[in-house]
């Protein structure tokens, strides 16, 4: 048996194997056959399983990559969405802030940002450019030619000539004849002089931030004057219960305006549409004389010069609260803003300087003596803001002061008391009156 069993030539069977017995040749082969076909299975099992994993990893991270991509950009473009609907929500907001028909500010974060050096506009930017002096002693206007620091022509004019203010739509430029009770209109396009209009009392005059109206200083007949801006005809006289209104600005949304009254010290807060004076306040400190008023680019601080105080009030205009005062130097009077909104230039009437105030620190940053001494009073920058004009009140002359350096580029004779010069044309939109305030 047990050699029988070793000459068959057949193997031990496998231990995973179950033993066959001898004889059973079919059977073995259909379990083979079996084997066979569960491992077939088993493979065909193994690559249905690795196919869609294989094409899970490298033909399906194409499409989910894309998915992604095309994911990110939807969320930036809801995101750009977002902020262009917050945008136009705020600027809506604003208007919405904003005194009827006013023009919206360029930069809601600068006032002045329509006053860029050479930023003409097309009302004016053929205009040719003149230094226009009123000679309140003379009854007269003398014309200077800034290229030639030279008087060039002299216009007569009405009694007193206080001011000569630019109109809101750029076009005219009125000559403030206040013991004449005249307004002399000056064609700045060609230098020719038009009819005086009756006007009572006008020392000075602003516009509306809306074009409608126009603002008469009237500071003898202690009134607000508003007339139509082109007509000149009374639309409403606002008594006022102080005295010597003179200087005034407007605020950012052009709802109100603050006024000084130099002869008795104090200010007043006027609602421009209801044309009605909404408060008052008396300046703390005896013998005040509140002249020029300015407001900060970024139309959160109120400047008012005092010529008695020897500085400038530091306001805040929303609430008209209690100021605080800057000293500048002696007469402090008239206050105009640098070409790059950076600095105020404050002249110092009573010493003959000029102070330079740095918006961004709130302090003065420098001064310019006069050489020989002078009145520097009220004026106006030069186009590019290189040269600041100022008419010397006491010593009929104008001055031409660097802006660069505060020198004196030069001494210019005119009529007898010269007062509010205005320098023209100007950058800007439009004016809010004065010698110039543009926006």
């Amino acid at each position: 048996m047990a050699g029988h069993g070793a000459g068959d030539g057949r193997s031990p069977p496998s231990p995973l194997e179950e033993p066959v017995a001898r004889g059973s040749s079919r059977s073995l082969t259909r379990a083979h056959r079996r084997r066979a076909t569960v491992r077939a299975a088993a493979a065909l099992l193994l690559c249905g399983a690795a196919v869609p994993a294989c094409a899970s990893s490298s033909e399906h991270r194409p499409d989910r990559a894309a998915s992604e991509s095309a994911r990110q950009s939807a969320l930036q473009a809801s995101a750009a969405a977002k902020r262009k609907a917050g945008k136009e929500a705020a600027k809506k907001a604003e208007s919405a802030r904003l005194l009827p028909g006013m023009p919206p500010p360029l930069d809601p974060r600068d006032l002045y940002a329509a006053d860029r050096p050479g930023k003409l506009s097309r009302t004016v930017k053929d205009y040719p450019s003149r230094v226009y002096v009123p000679n309140t002693l003379s009854d007269t206007v003398s014309v200077i030619d800034p290229k030639k620091f030279k008087v060039v022509r002299t216009v007569q004019v009405g009694h007193q000539p206080q001011h000569v203010v630019p109109s809101w739509d750029l076009k005219t430029l009125w000559v403030n004849n206040d013991l004449g009770n005249t307004l002399t209109p000056i064609n700045p396009a060609n230098g020719r002089v038009g009819r005086p209009v009756d006007v009572h009392d006008p020392y000075n005059l602003y516009f509306t931030p809306d074009g409608k109206y126009a603002v008469v200083m009237a500071s003898m007949d202690r009134a607000l004057v508003f007339r139509d801006a082109h007509t000149m005809k009374v639309v409403k006289s606002v008594p006022v219960d102080c005295y010597g209104v003179n200087h005034a600005d407007f605020s950012p949304d052009g709802r109100y305006f603050i006024v000084s009254c130099e002869f008795s010290g104090e200010l007043l807060k006027v609602d421009t549409a209801k044309k009605k004076v909404i408060a008052k306040q008396r300046l703390p400190i005896a013998g005040a004389m509140p002249q020029d008023v300015k407001i900060s680019p970024n139309g959160k601080t109120w400047y008012i010069a005092d010529m008695v105080a020897n500085g400038l009030w530091v306001l805040n205009g929303d609430t008209f609260g209690k100021p605080r005062l800057l000293p500048t130097g002696k007469g402090t009077h008239g206050l105009y803003v640098s070409r790059d909104s950076g600095s105020m230039y404050i002249s110092n009437r009573g010493e003959g300087t000029i102070s330079v105030l740095s918006f961004k620190s709130g302090k003065l940053v420098r001064r310019w003596r006069l050489p020989g001494g002078g009145s520097p009073d009220m004026g106006g920058l030069s186009t590019d803001g290189k040269v600041l004009w100022l008419s010397g009140r006491y010593n009929a002359e104008v001055y031409a002061i660097d802006t660069r350096t505060g020198r004196l580029r030069a001494r210019i004779p005119v009529g007898g008391g010269p007062h509010g010069l205005a320098v023209y044309p100007q950058p800007g939109r439009y004016s809010l009156g004065h010698t110039g305030i543009f926006r």
